[in-house]
C-alpha cells in the first residue's frame, strides 16, 4: 500500500521559506576544507549542523579524527554524527552527506557572492556548496523538520553521518567508518545507506544511480640533462625528455578513446543483454552531450554508446605535463625533467593490482624501445575501485516508488563516470546496500563558478527523501 503524504507534502510547501532561509545561512559559511586558514569555518559550519540537529530532537555528536595527516598543529574537522528514532520495529536508513566545499572567490568569474545565496527570478539559487552538498544535507534535515511540523512519526530510525575534508580526500573518514560499523558502532544497526551527493543525467527526469567508475591515477616521469638547456645551444646533441614523455604519452590512447594498453580492455566485465536493455529508456539525447561539452566533438553519434563509454567501460585521461614551459609566448628551453599525468577509470571486473601491472609493463616497454638515454620512473599516484550496486534491491525500488509519488514519472537507472569513494567504504563497512539519491541536476555547476540549486529541486527534492522513507518502512524485502 502506497504511503499518504499529502501532509507531508503540505508541510514542506508551508516551510519551504524556512527552509531556504536555512540554506542561506549554511552557504555563508565558507567551509573551504582545503583552506588552512578556513578550517575555524568547516568547524564553524559543523557546529551550525549540530545546533540545528538538537533543535530537531536528534541526539548528535560530534566526534573528533585528530591531527590533519602532514599538519600536526592542524585538527581534522570533526565527523558530525546522529541518530533520530531507535525503534527495534523499524528499518534503520544511514544517511551520509558533506559539509564542506571547494573554494570560491568572485574575481573567479562567479556573478555573484560565491557565499551568499543569490535567487533569481527563475529560481536558480546560487551560492558555493548550495547543490553540492549543502543543499541534500539540509534536504534531510527540512524533512525531518517537515514530519514534526505535520506531526507525523518518521517511519524508519534514521543514522547520519557528516564529514568535513570531503573535497579535500576524506581523510580520516575511512578508519572512522569501518570502526563505526563494527558490533556496538554508531552504524552497526544500519539495513541500508543512502548518498545524496551526485545529480541528475538532465535537467528534468530524476534518476537513482547504482555504479560509479573507480580511478587509478599515474605519473611518468623521465630526466636527463642536469638542469634546463638553451635549444639553441644543445638541441640536436642532446636527447630530451619531453620528446620521449609524448612519445609515451602518444601510446596511451587513441583519438577516440580506446585504450592502447595490452590487457586493460579484456579485464572488462562482459556486456549483459539485460543490462544493454537499460540504456534506451534513459532520457538522454546527443545534444544533451554536445551542450555539455560546449561543442560537436563527441565520438559517438547514438545516446547508447555514449553512456556505457561513461559508465560501464574503462577510459584514460592525459592531465598534464608537470616541469614543462606552459606561460604564453615563447621560451626555447628544454626541460631538464618533466612528469606527465593521466588516469585511467576503472570498472567491473577490473582490479586495481592488475590494471597496474599492465601499466607500468606498457610504459615501461615503449620508453626501452625509444632506446633513450634518458630515465623513466612512473608510479601509481592513488587509487579508487569502483562500485556496483543491485537497482533490484528494496532500497532501490522504494527509492523509484517515491521519485514517482513527487515527480509523478519512473527514474532513470543511471551510472557515473566519476568516483565517490565513500560509497564503496560504506558498503564494504555495513555490508549493506548503498543507494545515491540525488537532488541537483545535471546544470547546477558543482565544483565551477556560479554553482547553483534549483528551488525546484531543492523543495521537491526535499518531498523525495522524505517520501524515499516511508517506501523504504513499507517496501518487501527483495534485490
Amino acid at each position: 500500500m502506497a504511503p499518504k503524504l499529502d501532509g507531508y507534502f503540505k508541510q514542506v510547501d508551508k516551510l519551504s521559506e524556512t527552509f531556504i532561509d536555512r540554506l542561506r545561512k549554511a552557504v555563508a559559511i565558507p567551509s573551504i576544507s582545503a583552506d588552512d586558514d578556513r578550517r575555524q569555518d568547516v568547524v564553524k559550519m559543523s557546529e551550525f549542523l549540530v545546533s540545528e540537529l538538537t533543535s530537531l530532537g536528534a541526539h548528535v555528536e560530534s566526534r573528533p579524527l585528530g591531527p590533519q595527516p602532514g599538519k600536526r598543529d592542524l585538527d581534522l574537522p570533526p565527523v558530525i554524527v546522529a541518530r533520530h528514532g531507535s525503534s527495534p520495529d523499524k528499518r534503520t536508513i544511514l544517511l551520509y552527506g558533506h559539509y564542506d566545499v571547494q573554494p570560491a572567490l568572485k574575481d573567479d568569474g562567479w556573478a555573484t557572492e560565491p557565499f551568499a545565496l543569490s535567487i533569481d527570478d527563475k529560481g536558480r539559487m546560487y551560492g558555493r556548496g548550495s547543490t553540492d552538498d549543502k543543499g541534500p544535507v539540509l534536504g534531510w534535515l527540512n524533512a525531518i523538520h517537515a514530519h514534526r511540523e505535520a506531526r507525523i512519526e518518521l517511519p524508519v530510525n534514521l543514522l547520519m553521518c557528516f564529514e568535513g575534508m570531503e573535497e579535500y580526500g576524506s581523510e580520516g573518514l575511512d578508519d572512522f567508518i569501518e570502526k563505526e560499523a563494527k558490533p556496538g558502532g554508531f552504524f552497526a544497526d544500519a539495513d541500508a545507506v543512502c548518498i545524496s551527493d551526485n545529480y541528475w543525467l538532465g535537467t528534468e527526469k530524476p534518476c537513482l544511480t547504482y555504479g560509479l567508475r573507480g580511478c587509478n591515477y599515474y605519473s611518468v616521469a623521465i630526466s636527463g640533462p642536469g638542469q634546463d638547456l638553451h635549444s639553441g645551444v644543445f638541441g640536436g646533441s642532446a636527447q630530451e625528455p619531453m620528446t620521449d614523455l609524448m612519445r609515451v604519452l602518444g601510446s596511451l590512447v587513441d583519438t577516440n578513446g580506446k585504450i592502447k594498453i595490452p590487457g586493460i580492455n579484456e579485464m572488462v566485465a562482459p556486456l549483459s543483454e539485460e543490462e544493454k536493455s537499460i540504456y534506451g529508456g534513459i532520457s538522454y539525447t546527443i545534444d544533451n552531450l554536445h551542450e555539455s561539452i560546449g561543442s560537436t566533438t563527441g565520438i559517438y553519434e547514438d545516446k547508447e554508446n555514449t553512456l556505457m563509454a561513461r559508465w560501464r567501460y574503462p577510459s584514460l585521461s592525459v592531465h598534464g605535463i608537470e616541469g614543462a614551459f606552459s606561460a604564453g609566448g615563447a621560451k626555447t628551453v628544454i626541460p631538464a625533467k618533466v612528469i606527465g599525468k593521466f588516469s585511467i577509470r576503472t570498472v567491473p571486473d577490473m582490479e586495481s593490482g592488475k590494471v597496474d601491472e599492465c601499466v607500468f609493463k606498457h610504459v615501461k616497454e615503449v620508453f626501452a624501445a625509444l632506446t633513450s638515454k634518458n630515465t623513466l620512473d612512473v608510479q601509481l599516484m592513488h587509487a579508487g575501485n569502483w562500485w556496483v550496486a543491485s537497482p533490484k534491491h528494496w532500497n532501490y525500488t522504494a527509492a523509484a516508488k517515491a521519485v514517482e509519488a513527487v515527480f509523478h514519472t519512473k527514474p532513470d537507472l543511471t551510472r557515473e563516470g566519476g568516483s565517490i569513494p565513500v560509497t564503496l567504504t560504506f558498503e564494504k563497512a555495513t555490508g549493506k546496500n548503498c543507494l545515491l539519491l540525488p537532488m541537483g541536476s545535471s546544470t547546477d555547476a558543482a565544483h565551477s563558478i556560479n554553482e547553483k540549486l534549483d528551488r525546484r529541486n531543492y523543495i521537491e527534492g526535499t518531498k523525495l527523501l522524505g517520501s524515499y522513507l516511508h517506501y523504504v518502512a513499507a517496501e518487501e524485502l527483495g534485490g
